[in-house]
């Protein structure tokens, strides 16, 4: 069977930053809610959206209306806000001839704003697929939605490799069996990489391809 390159997306492929805080601001004051200091809201970064609005609404806060307002902001504003990283482009086209076009797309983002980003930067042709969480919230945990992956792609997790910039990426790796790779120029630190089960970490995107395990995942 064929290896395969899964790839998360914020944070790993783009930096969201931009418009993910300006979604958490406009949703909580919406919402009549203090905004916390950016560097609370930078946590938003890799976790499924309803876990962090949970965090920062508390348990007796709406966080669906909180998702809902979130959502109409990134849908207007908040994708254009991001961008690519540099050396991601061709990075992606070295791995998209080393896994022979077997590159997907595996984030906790909502699959509709996965598919508009993807397609919004030009990120398409270099993937295979996009696979993202459910608006209603399946596959939000992103061991879930690697398990879907597995038996919708027909992956062999002794043959796959997962990058992603936070402990959320490294543990739904390690959980299905697959090599975890953290993407050190993302939002988790080494640290957090390293705690959650990273194999090995990649300092720039363009350390990607020349990495021994992309072509032969342990």
């Amino acid at each position: 069977m064929a290896p395969t390159l899964l790839l998360d997306l914020d944070g790993t492929l783009t930096d969201p930053a931009p418009g993910i805080l300006g979604g958490a601001r406009a949703a909580l004051t919406a919402m009549g809610r203090e905004i916390p200091a950016e560097n609370d809201l930078l946590s938003m970064i890799g976790p499924p959206i309803r876990v962090s609005f949970r965090r920062l609404l508390g348990e007796e806060g709406d966080v669906e209306e909180g998702v809902r307002l979130y959502r109409a902001y990134v849908a207007e504003r908040g994708l254009k806000e991001a961008a690519v990283y540099p050396g991601i482009f061709e990075a992606l086209a070295e791995l998209r001839e080393a896994y022979a076009g077997r590159v997907f797309l595996c984030t906790a983002k909502s699959q509709p704003f996965a598919e508009a980003t993807a397609d919004h930067f030009g990120l398409r042709p270099y993937l295979a697929g996009v696979y993202g969480a459910e608006p209603g919230g399946r596959f939000e945990d992103k061991a879930e939605l690697i398990a879907h992956m597995i038996g919708a792609e027909g992956i062999d997790p002794a043959r796959a490799v997962m990058v992603g910039d936070r402990s959320y990426d490294m543990v739904a790796a390690r959980k299905n069996g697959l090599t975890a790779i953290g993407a050190l120029w993302g939002y988790g630190s080494e640290a957090e990489l390293l705690d959650a089960g990273a194999h090995a970490l990649c300092a720039t995107p363009r350390d990607l391809p020349a990495s021994a395990w992309l072509s032969e995942p342990q």
